[in-house]
């Protein structure tokens, strides 16, 4: 019986700390795609659209040329205005999304106020890329 016990209680102290892990590795993997998507709506923010695809993942390099992406801000958000705030409300990690490849993604969205509209939520879903680098795959304004 005290062999079954310990035999139980080594099983549960390795399945919390795997769960333990696996819960740290989303939060790390989170945290460093909050911090890229911030730089990089940096250069949204300021007008930047290019220096954006640039620095964008290669997913959305291969879906979407330059010159495309940089006529879709310049349509939607440029109207938008300046930036008056922005705030992150919900944040989900994912290893599957409709329509991309299978991969680590981050989506995020930010209830956000632009100087021509009061209130908008943004999705941004930045993917790790294949050199281990947090980039945006994807940009929506509601």
């Amino acid at each position: 019986m005290k062999r079954t016990s310990l035999v139980i209680m080594c099983f549960v102290f390795v399945l919390f700390t795997v769960l333990s892990y696996s819960v740290n590795a989303e939060q790390s993997a989170e945290d460093a795609a909050v911090a890229s998507s911030q730089e990089w709506l940096s250069l949204v923010d300021t007008g930047k659209y290019a220096e954006s695809w640039d620095e964008a993942s290669g997913y959305l390099k291969n879906v979407l040329p330059k010159q495309k992406w940089v006529e879709s801000l310049q349509a939607y958000r440029k109207p938008l205005g300046k930036l008056v705030s922005r705030k992150l409300i919900s944040k989900q990690y994912a290893t599957t999304l409709p329509g991309a490849p299978d991969g680590e993604y981050v989506v995020m969205q930010y209830e956000t106020s632009f100087e021509n509209k009061e209130s908008a939520i943004e999705t941004i879903t930045p993917m790790l890329d294949k050199d281990g680098t947090w980039r945006v795959s994807g940009y929506y304004i509601n």
